[in-house]
Formats: C-alpha cells, structure tokens, sequence
C-alpha cells in the first residue's frame, strides 16, 4: 500500500502571521521559497567575506541612486519571499518602508553559493527566472567562477554565460560599470 504525502504550502501573508506569532525565533535564518518555509545554511567565512566584497564594490562604482539590499527580503508572488546575498534595486526615497521590494524594482539577484550550489541552481535561479528577475548572479565559491542569467522566460533563462577568474563582467542595468571575477571572488 502506498501513501500519498501532503505537504501544506503557505502563503506569503501566513508566513508573516507565523512570523509575528513567535514560530520562529528573531535569529531564526528562513526564507519562503514556493510556499514551503525553508531553513537557509549557515553560512561560513568565505561566503560571508564575498558578500560584503559584493557590497562594497556596489556601493563605490553604482550610482547613489540603487538601492544595496544584503540578506534581506524580495517578495517574488503569494508564495515565495526569498532572501538573496545581494539585491541591487531601483533607489526609492522610501527604501522599501512599506513593502519588499518586487521584481520590477529589481536589476540584479545575487546568490553567492558553496554548499548550497546545487539548490541556488535548480531552485531558486528557476525561481527568479520564472518572476521576471531580468538578471540573477551565482557565484561559485568552490569551483571559484561566476555564472550569469540573463533574459529570463518561464522555462529558465535564455542566456547563461559562465565567467572565470581574469574576466570582467558587467551589470545588464549598468553596462559601462565592470567588475572581475577576481575581485568579486576575494582571493
């Protein structure tokens, strides 16, 4: 005999309610990823050293305009509310006081990636493709290279480009603006 599981997906605005009602603690690390709660992985050294590298490069070559969101929230639909290393934004004299920031307010999605390589890849990056999200980042930590996704579709992104160490890449928003792979990278 065989036994059909059910899960129990949640809405955005649920999640908020459990969120309120104390379910989860303050320093507790969760995101809600297609109506499912997902627990995030620690993050260690490297990967935390690479985001603030991301953070600073952004704020000393984009202009004043763009929002630098870090680890925080971007509502994508009802069901999913993800929290990118990097979200680079449509500045707003607001900041996003009254809601997250959606995907039309969105240039760039960065995921900085080692252990969770695999789920960025075949989750979340399908996930941003699929919500219009016009231009996600991954960079690799263990094989040490950056993978881009631009034009995104319901079925994935259009075009995937894989950048090694001692290539330069640019932001679809901001093409005169360059990075290397090396500096983004941190070694």
């Amino acid at each position: 005999m065989s036994v059909k599981l059910l899960r129990r997906l949640f809405t955005v605005d649920q999640y908020y309610k459990m969120l309120e009602a104390g379910v989860f603690n303050e320093n507790e690390r969760v995101e809600l990823i297609r109506g499912e709660i997902i627990t995030m992985s620690p993050m260690g050294i490297y990967h935390a050293v690479c985001v603030d590298i991301l953070n600073r490069l952004f704020f000393l070559r984009l202009p004043t305009t763009v929002t630098v969101r870090v680890q925080n929230p971007i509502r994508l639909n009802d069901n999913s509310e993800p929290q990118p290393d990097i979200s680079l934004l449509q500045g707003q004299p607001s900041f996003y006081r009254t809601q997250h920031p959606q995907p039309e307010n969105i240039f760039l999605v960065i995921e900085v990636s080692d252990t969770t390589i695999k789920y960025d890849r075949e989750v979340k990056v399908p996930l941003y493709a699929e919500n219009n999200i016009v231009e996600v980042w991954l960079v690799n930590l263990t094989e040490k290279y950056l993978e881009v996704y631009r034009q995104p579709t319901a079925n994935g992104y259009e075009i995937v480009q894989t950048f090694q160490r001692g290539e330069t890449v640019t932001i679809q928003a901001f093409p005169n603006v360059t990075f290397t792979v090396d500096e983004i990278l941190g070694d």
